[in-house]
């Protein structure tokens, strides 16, 4: 029993050791799904509908009933005498009760087209909604992976400088066997000190940022800091480092065709042309229709309810027309206003094409000077390290001095972080460039 109860404990710790390791696929599926701001636009495309459903009921008549009930009180009422043979019957009624029923419609028979236009423009405005909820999903997935790529850049990094930490902990052992022999100034030994001080405090200062960087994703997850969150990319082989990186001008062109800021603003310019017809037809008349029907009754009758009811009965029908004639220089205000939100629209869609033109150079250039640069990092780094270790190899002798082995540590951890910087940035430009044309991103 006690061993079954150890397995399946055993069980459910991989399990939540599994669930805490997150591939790049896992964080962008999370985030799509509970991402506070992709939330509140899918919010906004309901209440959209709702709008347009509004705007729909327009069209039709609307239909009220009303009533009232009250009670009248007349302290100088005449006494009312009635004589009958030999009896004299006076009555007296201060205190009357009366009832109003009425059912009333009405209906827009034509205003212009207003109303058929609004329904037009409400059907757009929730078109630009949704495509403003798929680029705050563009959005996210593009923090995302860049966080991520980030994260596993910085995990690399932490590995070079705990190498590094290691031999400059192994030279510092050496200068002191070598101090304690005389065969090593003391002076010399506090070099190698400090190198091996310098060489915890970049593992530190790795660790630190890690920890930055995966915070920052599980903002973007919405984890609270309760969740023991890695991620789980694999180091990148040199066949996607140095993948086919798509022309700027074609990912631009796929891009403008694609792009969910693009569609709205060229929706947002039809938007506004609706606006300005809707605010020219505000000089239109406007025609309805209204019925209504009605009844009351009184307490201070001699008939009774059913008879007063009947009697008092009232049908009412008509047409109404509103002509506009002078309205405070409202409607005129509408269309200005409107004729500038149509120039603000077409500016705002050449800005998004500007901006995303730029974005885009910007990842191709980047994907190209992270792969020549990749090229000559990853030479770089054989070179030095070969030189490197024929330092160390030297001064262990006690043939070179603790400047020479500085100096050549320096040289291998900037090819090394330059390698791996080059690397990942041509990896994540590489990525983004065709996320932009449309592709899923892929780590």
């Amino acid at each position: 029993m006690r061993l079954s109860t150890l397995f399946l404990l055993m069980l459910f710790a991989g399990a939540v050791s599994a669930q805490q390791t997150w591939t790049l696929q896992d964080c962008l599926d999370y985030a799509l799904k509970h991402n506070i701001q992709v939330q509140k636009n899918r919010i906004s495309e309901e209440r959209g509908e709702v709008s347009l459903w509004q705007d729909k009921g327009a069209l039709f008549p609307n239909l009220s009933f009303s009533t009232s009930q009250g009670v009248g009180y007349r302290p100088f009422t005449e006494v009312i005498s009635v004589v009958q043979g030999d009896q004299v019957t006076s009555t007296r009624s201060n205190v009357t009760y009366q009832g109003t029923y009425g059912l009333n419609a009405n209906v827009t028979l034509w205003n212009g087209g207003v109303n058929y236009k609004n329904i037009k423009q409400q059907e757009l405005q929730n078109r630009i909604t949704a495509l403003t909820t798929e680029q705050s999903e563009l959005t996210i997935q593009e923090q995302i992976a860049q966080l991520y790529v980030q994260i596993m850049y910085t995990k690399e990094a932490k590995k070079v400088n705990e190498l590094l930490l290691s031999t400059a902990q192994s030279q510092y052992d050496r200068g002191m066997e070598m101090m304690k022999q005389g065969q090593m100034a003391k002076a010399d030994v506090v070099q190698l000190e400090a190198q091996l001080s310098s060489a915890q405090y970049s593992v530190v200062n790795s660790e630190t940022q890690l920890a930055n960087y995966k915070r920052q994703l599980k903002a973007l997850l919405e984890l609270d800091l309760n969740t023991a969150f890695d991620v789980a990319g694999n180091i990148p082989t040199d066949e996607q480092v140095l993948a086919l990186v798509p022309s700027a001008q074609e990912a631009y062109a796929k891009a403008l065709e694609t792009r969910p800021e693009i569609k709205s603003a060229e929706l947002s310019i039809e938007a506004a042309d609706m606006q300005l017809d809707i605010a020219k037809r505000g000089f239109y008349p406007t025609i309805g229709a209204s019925a209504s029907l009605g009844s009351n009754h009184t307490s201070g009758s001699s008939n009774a309810w059913g008879e007063q009811m009947k009697t008092n009965l009232n049908m009412s029908a008509g047409l109404n027309v509103r002509v506009p004639i002078f309205d405070n220089r409202q409607n005129m205000s509408n269309v200005k206003t409107a004729k500038l939100q149509q120039l603000s629209s077409k500016l705002d869609l050449q800005d998004k094409k500007n901006a995303l033109s730029s974005t885009i150079e910007q990842y191709w250039l980047n994907a190209n000077s992270g792969q020549q640069n990749y090229i000559a990092a990853k030479s770089r780094v054989k070179s030095q390290e070969a030189s490197y270790e024929l330092l160390n190899e030297q001064f262990q002798n006690g043939l070179k001095n603790t400047v020479d082995v500085l100096q050549g540590r320096d040289n291998v951890i900037s090819a090394e972080q330059d390698m791996l910087q080059s690397k990942y940035m041509a990896l994540l430009n590489i990525q983004l460039l065709k996320f932009y044309t449309g592709e899923k991103i892929e780590l």
